[in-house]
């Protein structure tokens, strides 16, 4: 490979920059004004989500898309706050540090350094692989979990209480403690505006449609939603001074770019917060990941998990020394960059520069933006992700991976977002375990005028009495070694004229060391009884390792090319 080939794929933007035309650049501005309207009340909102002062989000919203924009493989992925990272944040830096302290911003930036540290190392060693161990019901499960926790603990905003906890009993119970105090101007501008988005996310579109506006008018209108939101309450709570009535609003936020700083951190923070990191760079990778796929697909385009690693690692770092706080690739803003039309990650760049114009000069407009508005933003973006209906398609597809999923809905709401995660991760493992210990396997025999065999059970097939044949279907290995020969042995009682034993291995890719002992003392075990045990369909690299052990010089039968081979050799 040369040196132009190997610093594309490190720099992947070589490789888009290098035909970058003004047509693309035109897109991607388009894509970029759209995407920044949009970004700037959620950049609001998940700031106040994760427990930080509300200017923490627009700085996570600059430095990152730029340093994405220089590694990522993705054209389309839009990097900055998201809900479930910035819920797992608050809980995590919550648990060791008070929120409204100083100390709480500095270990939010800790923790997206952490982020960055691990996503660095593990794409690094290339460990995109890693994600493989988070089952899809297992992040269907945490993403509902975490958008119903989300949803109900805003909804203090909203009522105008004062409500805590980090447990669904925990928020519910303090909400309701405290229902008396609610103000009832905060309540009607949080009602207005969740009525207002409610009906721009699902009815605006198709009203606007049936009224001849073009579908691009349409489109940016209804992503607009949001900031006419802000707007309106801006304005409303403004004119009637409604903080002096008892709306919370946001404040003072400071005007300018962020700074690039780090303070040392003490060690036992470092300590606490590593674990916490891992889990949230390993679940922020896979959903950015599964973003990133689904909308490369569409314009077959390929992505690189490995090098998103270092994309989004790198994204962390800048969050981090630029003051935000963790980030990664969010669904709906990366819908909206990719049907905005841009065609490349300089869209990103381009969102940077408007959000830091944005942080430059608007800031001092949003002084008296209601808290309400940002929940009432942040409650409808994250009931989105709420999927109840692949909670009973899978219930009704597997009992087993419904299991997973409901352990990890039920511990992320019960007791924490770490927990539910770590849990449903461990419990999916488990049950895989389980599974793959008591392997499908199935006596077969052969289906007249073909060479196929098929299940004895489920098909009209021709046997012969003194032979068996058990195709096996998953590799050999500790965990099931012990059910295959429970399993040889009983058909081995079960028929007094058996002379061969056939194992058809078309489905096993890998015999480990425990499963050959097994063969082992199977072939041991047929042959004191006087009948020989054979293998067919043997994969190459399983006979690759065969050959070199043992098993093979002590089989008591053949390896056969085909199973209609062995049958018709063993049979005749």
């Amino acid at each position: 490979m040369g040196l132009a080939a190997q610093l594309s794929r490190f720099l992947p933007c070589l490789e888009w920059g290098r035909g970058y035309t003004r047509e693309t650049l035109v897109s991607d501005v388009t894509a970029a004004v759209i995407v920044t309207i949009m970004l700037i009340p959620q950049s609001l909102a998940y700031a106040m989500l994760a427990g930080l002062p509300p200017e923490v989000g627009l700085y996570a919203s600059m430095m990152p898309l730029v340093l994405y924009a220089v590694f990522g493989t993705s054209r389309t992925l839009a990097v900055g706050p998201v809900a479930v990272a910035s819920l797992m944040s608050a809980a995590a830096v919550g648990a060791v540090v008070k929120q409204g302290t100083t100390g709480y911003v500095e270990a939010s930036i800790l923790l997206a350094l952490l982020s960055a540290a691990w996503l660095l190392l593990m794409g690094f060693f290339r460990l995109g692989f890693l994600a493989n161990f988070l089952s899809h019901p297992v992040i269907s499960g945490f993403i509902s979990a975490s958008g119903i926790l989300i949803a109900v603990s805003q909804l203090k905003h909203v009522l105008g209480v004062k409500a805590s906890g980090h447990t669904l009993p925990e928020v519910v119970s303090s909400l309701g403690a405290n229902l008396q105090d609610a103000n009832g101007y905060t309540l009607l501008i949080g009602a207005s505006c969740l009525a207002f988005l409610w009906f721009v996310r699902l009815r605006l579109g198709k009203l606007l449609a049936s009224l001849g506006v073009p579908k691009g008018m349409a489109g940016f209108i209804v992503k607009a939603g949001p900031v006419l939101t802000v707007i309106v309450t801006i304005l409303v709570t403004s004119l009637w001074q409604l903080d002096r009535e008892g709306v919370a609003i946001v404040g003072a936020v400071p005007a300018g770019l962020p700074a690039f700083t780090f303070n040392l951190p003490g060690l036992e923070l470092v300590k606490t917060l590593l674990l916490p990191a891992f889990l949230i760079s390993v679940i922020g990778f896979v959903e950015s990941v599964s973003v990133a796929q689904t909308l490369a697909a569409k314009r077959r385009q390929r992505i690189d998990p490995n090098q998103e690693l270092i994309a989004l690692g790198a994204a962390n770092l800048g969050s981090g020394l630029s003051g935000g706080y963790v980030v990664t690739g969010g669904f709906a803003r990366s819908v909206v960059n990719f049907d905005a039309g841009a065609q490349t990650p300089a869209a990103g760049v381009f969102t940077a520069v408007g959000m830091a114009v944005a942080t430059l000069f608007l800031t001092p407009l949003i002084h008296y933006l209601p808290k309400a508005t940002l929940a009432a933003t942040i409650i409808v973006a994250v009931l989105a992700l709420v999927d109840f209906r692949m909670m009973r398609e899978i219930w009704v597809y597997s009992k087993q991976d419904f299991l997973a999923m409901a352990a990890t809905v039920a511990l992320t709401l019960g007791v924490s977002v770490e927990v539910g995660v770590a849990s449903g991760v461990i419990l999916s493992v488990l049950l895989h375990l389980y599974k793959s210990s008591r392997p499908h396997c199935a006596v077969v025999g052969l289906v007249p005028g073909t060479e196929h065999f098929r299940n004895i059970l489920r098909h009209e097939v021709e046997t012969c009495e003194t032979i068996v044949t058990l195709r096996i279907d998953e590799s050999l290995y500790f965990a099931n070694a012990r059910f295959l020969e429970d399993k040889v042995y009983s058909l081995l009682a079960a028929n007094a004229k058996l002379k061969h034993v056939v194992l058809m291995c078309p489905a096993v890719n890998e015999i480990d060391a425990s499963a050959l002992e097994s063969l082992e003392a199977i072939n041991h075990r047929l042959a004191s009884a006087g009948v020989k045990f054979h293998l067919s369909e043997v994969k190459g690299p399983v006979m690759d390792r065969l050959k070199r052990s043992h098993f093979l010089e002590a089989l008591s039968g053949q390896v056969f090319l085909s199973q209609y081979q062995a049958y018709r050799t063993l049979a005749s």
